[in-house]
């Protein structure tokens, strides 16, 4: 029964050990390990993104899919563009 607990126990020590950088894979807090196995920061927001769908851009038109369309009319509950 001695040998179970002492297993127990160093099971649990060893679980216990564990720190925040082994969690983040050595790049520190707030840093997670990317693709190519760089220290890339966490959450969103790496940059400008593409146009939004169904979005109205001066000069241009709404953005749908592959291409600006000049205008826009509802259409059985949704958008269709001409």
């Amino acid at each position: 029964m001695k040998k179970y607990i002492l297993v127990a126990l160093a099971a649990a020590t060893a679980l216990g050990a564990a720190s925040t950088a082994d969690a983040a894979q050595g790049c520190g807090r707030g840093f997670h390990r990317g693709g190519y196995g760089r220290c890339v920061p966490n959450g969103y927001g790496y940059g400008p993104r593409g146009p939004a769908i169904g979005v109205f851009y001066p000069g241009r038109g709404y953005w749908h899919g592959g291409r600006y369309w000049g205008h826009r009319y509802g259409w059985h509950g949704g958008w269709r563009y001409r």
